[in-house]
């Protein structure tokens, strides 16, 4: 916040600020910092509302939401250090650039002091999330794709009912909105891509995908 200067004379008659001029000046000071503090603060880098003036449950949720995306970025990766399949390539570097694109969103919402401790953690298990099912072939790539997926749809969806599309949160409810209709249209893609039988095997490693992706939630909110 700035005060206005005082109008001056010229050099050659230099005169102090009057009492009244100076009385002025800092009533109005006090009046800007009232109406700063009556608005919700907003992280003037980012342009989005500060991170530590959200309520406590939103912040675990956007803690989650960014190691989420970190995750889904890692999870791309891996599948492209291991897969040689053309088609699961193309679906894989496809699907990284919009994972990407969320999480860099996500880092301008969620500041570093903000993030999970645990990101070290989910660069590996994102990694093997991605790179096991792509020492298996295509269908356990899609297959664990839209296990993931399928999860973070209902994951979003979770924060969005809770936030009205008007006022201070709405700009951040289409954020998440955007993010999730990405997410299901990943998912409708790789479930159209992956074949309805599945063996007993890949079964498991989707039931294990799905229940882990939701420990890693619980996870981040907390660390």
């Amino acid at each position: 916040m700035t005060f206005t200067a005082p109008t001056s004379q010229p050099p050659s008659a230099p005169q102090a600020a009057s009492a009244g001029q100076i009385e002025a000046q800092v009533a109005s000071a006090v009046l800007n910092a009232v109406s700063v503090t009556a608005s919700p603060a907003t992280d003037v880098a980012s342009g989005w509302l500060a991170f530590s003036g959200l309520p406590r449950w939103l912040q675990q949720e956007l803690r989650s939401d960014h190691a989420g995306e970190f995750g889904a970025v890692m999870i791309y990766r891996g599948i492209l250090a291991i897969s040689r399949d053309a088609s699961v390539r193309e679906f894989a570097a496809l699907h990284l650039q919009t994972e990407q694109k969320h999480l860099t969103l996500m880092e301008e919402i969620v500041p570093v002091a903000g993030r999970t401790r645990l990101l070290p953690l989910w660069s590996v298990m994102g990694w093997l999330t991605g790179a096991l099912p792509a020492l298996f072939g295509r269908q356990a790539v899609f297959a664990t794709i839209e296990a993931v997926e399928t999860f973070v749809d209902h994951h979003y969806e979770q924060q969005i009912v809770r936030l009205m599309p008007e006022g201070e949160h709405g700009p951040l409810r289409q954020v998440l909105l955007d993010c999730q209709a990405d997410e299901v249209s990943h998912r409708d893609e790789a479930a159209s891509l992956a074949l309805p039988k599945r063996n007993v095997m890949l079964r498991l490693w989707c039931a294990i995908v799905g229940s882990g992706s939701a420990a890693a939630v619980v996870a981040a909110k907390r660390v």
